[in-house]
């Protein structure tokens, strides 16, 4: 193809190296859509720069991506010790410092491509990660592409990229379509109407050049129509060739895929392939210029080829020592090969899970389970039991639950009772997390009383230490430090690091609710995983120290631990935890006024699509109706926190569940119903589920005061609320605001019956847009006989729908056209930026994540856009 428009691409590329030769390595994040000759670019560039080390990896565009693809793809070109690595079957921590050092050669500037990061593994974007913090003081240039179409808003890809973008040695190049002039000079020669066939491609390259030489006017509809044209002019044994190549992937190995074709045809058959356009040379193999005609290629096989196909890769892959298991699953359920599938994909899936890349062990998995065979029990239960390992650690907890059911019918059924027990004990954390407390109680209580039945084992320790986690939710802290010390008895004599590390965590939680700093046996807890390497015990322990950082209004410590316990997570696929640290983020940026960025992260987690598990939800979607509350969306308020009540009761725990009747008196006391929201305080401080935290208690005990109702207040409040129960709103908001907590500050204020202060707190409140908080405010004000009561927002802002303002009205009308925030602020004419803020806000105010969503907003609201 004909490289056009991309001289200035190529040039501040020549910079990039020019800075990394010097020592300050690059990583360049190409993005484009497909076919827009992202990897056409690297190619020339590669011819610029003849001198330089290259070495190319791609991520694969399979169902199941091998785990840490590129790296493998690039070990044996690198040779030396990340090699060796590879064929040893190393670590990541150490395949990762091998990659790191085989780049960093002082006397050679080495370039590494890494292509198509859309379809990266999780482990390949931790590698990314990891590149980019250490890329700085490196003589290397990465080059990595990426079809920023294919990445959707929580694809995990675009939080990578996000924190990449905020190293100094990151560069973003975003690879444009080609203009009409450009289409017509490539279209010359076949007589083409240019305008049209830019209109038709719009101006993506490789539309262009595969229309063109599939025969013009002759447009097909598709790419794979043009894929087969041209593969129609090739001869036979090239087409053939073609399709085996498609099979094995992007790369293609010429081992593979002379055992695909079975040894056949000529090696003219391989230049047929070349001229064809459709595959390139690439070092002692050949790959596919675009993913794109691979996969058109691969979908038009005819079912019993691809089937002949998969099976012969397998038999060569089989041969190969040390042939990735990954690889082998897939070949194995394409070829239809029940036996191979459940010999390769169990293996498959465990060596992903060790490799932090669950989304794909769990598919491993499920690919053994469709291939097993159901007379064999044990194994089959072994299989589900893998599988819910893998949900849980992604949050899917509905599918994990399924999963431990079916296992444990099958343990009982094999009279299995210890693999019985220790299911039960799993699923009563699975039930706890789905929001069913007292199905999780009876779960953990048989599980007890089964394993109770045989020799004690590390089983029955685990088993006591979910217990004593069952007590600390229902309340129960004399039996959760009985059971707790039994667990620990069992595990000081069985040494089993991952049952003290949860022992650890429970420990925290009954010293939270007995008023006490719970973050020293957490802090223990996370020393032990890392130095374990236990990923999961590590986890729950930074998702635990940011919850009680959290719970004790310590920001700055809950900052710290959110940044590092999100990263952590994120790198190795704990959507458990990340889901965990997101929502309790949220309380945070809520108490620190931060409203628009805590309901834009409430309504990802609660609203998005994304699979949140219930407990999971509760935070968000408490958050969330909080800031529709404050704002003046009543009955948005009102269907979030209806729902989070149906799920705390559910769960009926007092730290998730006083939380949410304490937002519900506050929004009681809103609308001015004083008894209602009473009763919701005085069902949070009496809640059956125990005591709660001390600033949770504190907050339930603070609204009774304010009602009127103060009779029996707790003691040892924590300082803002002691002040404020003792009258000294003053001090109460000095501390309010020493914390960060500008509401908290204000609500002290106005219900001192201080002028000055009532004022005071309506400003804050106006600045925060709670605008019915606001609203209460002056409603005080007129009932003190205060003048010069500030007005509240003008009617049209007041009546408008979810109390947008009119500018935010013209916004929204506008997004529900379709139009980009710089034709909006071209409309409107304000900054781009602005608009931004204003996109935002609104987002925010009618509770949607997308402009799609905010368009059908619009139109339920009559916000028709202008004509």
């Amino acid at each position: 193809m004909r490289l056009l428009e991309r001289t200035p691409f190529l040039d501040t590329l020549a910079g990039y190296a020019r800075d990394a030769r010097q020592g300050s390595g690059r990583l360049v994040l190409v993005s484009g859509e497909s076919g827009m000759g992202k990897t056409a670019l690297v190619e020339a560039f590669q011819q610029q720069l003849a001198d330089a080390r290259w070495l190319w990896g791609a991520c694969d565009g399979l169902l199941t991506p091998r785990p840490l693809g590129p790296l493998f793809d690039i070990g044996p070109q690198a040779g030396g010790e990340l090699a060796q690595r590879c064929r040893q079957g190393a670590t990541r921590d150490e395949l990762f410092t091998a990659f790191l050092a085989g780049i960093s050669g002082p006397d050679r500037l080495t370039v590494v491509v890494i292509e198509d990061l859309h379809w990266a593994d999780e482990a390949t974007a931790d590698l990314l990660s990891y590149l980019g913090r250490r890329l700085g003081t490196v003589r290397a240039l990465i080059l990595a592409t990426y079809r920023d179409e294919e990445l959707a808003g929580d694809h995990p890809m675009r939080i990578v990229l996000g924190n990449l973008a905020t190293q100094r040695s990151t560069r973003r190049m975003r690879i444009p379509p080609l203009s009409v002039a450009a289409v017509a000079e490539l279209a010359a020669a076949h007589g083409a109407d240019a305008a049209e066939l830019h209109r038709v491609t719009g101006g993506n390259p490789f539309y262009v050049t595969e229309i063109l030489a599939a025969g013009w006017p002759s447009i097909p509809p598709t790419v794979r129509d043009a894929v087969s044209a041209r593969l129609a002019r090739a001869t036979p044994g090239a087409r053939r060739a073609v399709e085996a190549a498609a099979i094995i992937g992007g790369r293609v190995n010429l081992t593979l895929l002379a055992a695909a074709r079975s040894g056949s045809g000529p090696a003219a058959d391989l230049d047929d392939c070349l001229a064809t356009g459709i595959l390139v040379a690439d070092g002692d193999g050949l790959r596919f210029r675009h993913e794109l005609v691979r996969m058109a290629i691969e979908a038009a096989i005819p079912p019993h080829r691809m089937a002949e196909l998969h099976a012969r890769l397998l038999t060569t892959l089989e041969w190969q020592d040390g042939a990735d298991p990954t690889l082998l699953a897939l070949h194995a359920e394409g070829a239809g090969d029940a036996d191979a599938v459940r010999r390769y994909a169990p293996e498959a899936a465990r060596r992903c899970a060790a490799l932090g890349a669950h989304r794909e062990a769990a598919a491993h998995y499920e690919r053994a389970l469709r291939f097993s065979d159901h007379r064999d029990q044990a194994a089959l239960a072994a299989l589900h039991e893998g599988a819910a390992g893998e949900y849980g650690c992604l949050d899917r907890w509905e599918d994990n639950e399924r999963a431990l059911r079916t296992a444990l019918a099958l343990r009982r059924e094999l009279g299995d009772i210890l693999m019985a027990g220790k299911i039960l004990s799993s699923l009563a954390t699975t039930l706890w997390r789905l929001c069913r407390g007292a199905e999780s109680d009876q779960a953990g209580a048989e599980s007890v009383a089964v394993l109770e039945t045989l020799p004690p084992g590390p089983e029955l320790a685990w088993a006591y230490a979910y217990r004593g986690a069952e007590h600390v939710i229902a309340g129960r802290l004399a039996e959760a430090t009985e059971a707790i010390g039994r667990a620990r008895s069992l595990t000081s004599r069985l040494g089993d690091t991952a049952a003290t590390c949860y022992i650890l965590n429970v420990t925290a939680h009954i010293l939270m609710a007995q008023g006490q700093d719970g973050r020293p046996p957490l802090q223990q807890a996370l020393d032990l995983a890392l130095a374990q390497d236990l990923p999961d015990s590590a986890g729950r322990a930074l998702a635990g120290l940011h919850e009680c950082s959290v719970r004790l209004s310590d920001f700055g410590a809950a900052e710290r631990y959110y940044i590092k316990g999100l990263a952590y997570s994120e790198g190795l696929q704990l959507g458990v935890f990340e889901a965990c640290l997101l929502g309790w983020h949220c309380w945070v940026l809520l108490a620190q006024g931060q409203w628009d960025e805590a309901a834009q992260i409430a309504t990802r987690q609660a609203l998005g699509g994304r699979s949140v598990s219930p407990v999971n939800r509760l935070n968000p979607i408490c958050v969330l109706g909080l800031i529709h509350g404050r704002r003046g969306d009543d009955e948005g308020a009102w269907k979030l926190l209806d729902e989070a009540l149906t799920l705390a009761t559910r769960l009926s725990e007092a730290d998730m569940a006083v939380p949410v009747h304490t937002a519900r008196a506050e929004l009681h006391w809103l609308a001015g119903r004083p008894g209602p929201a009473a009763d919701e305080a005085t069902t949070a401080q009496d809640h059956p589920g125990g005591p709660a935290d001390p600033w949770t208690t504190a907050a339930a005990a603070i609204w009774l005061r304010r009602l009127g109702r103060d009779a029996g207040l707790p003691g040892g409040l924590p300082e803002p609320f002691a002040l404020e129960a003792a009258g000294d709103w003053q001090a109460a908001a000095r501390a309010w605001e020493t914390l960060g907590r500008p509401y908290d500050a204000a609500l002290a204020r106005l219900f001192s019956g201080n002028e000055t202060a009532m004022r005071d707190a309506h400003t804050t409140f106006e600045k925060l847009g709670a605008r019915a908080t606001a609203a209460v405010a002056r409603r005080r004000m007129r009932e003190l006989g205060l003048r010069a009561v500030p007005r509240g927002p003008r009617r049209a802002t007041r009546s408008a729908p979810a109390g947008l303002t009119a500018r935010e009205q013209e916004v929204l009308a506008l997004v529900s056209e379709g139009l980009a925030d710089r034709e909006i602020s071209e409309r409107l004419f304000i900054s781009e930026r602005t608009v931004n803020h204003h996109v935002s806000a609104v987002l925010a105010k009618i509770g949607v994540s997308s402009r799609t969503a905010a368009a059908r907003e619009a139109a339920r609201m009559g916000l028709e856009p202008a004509d």
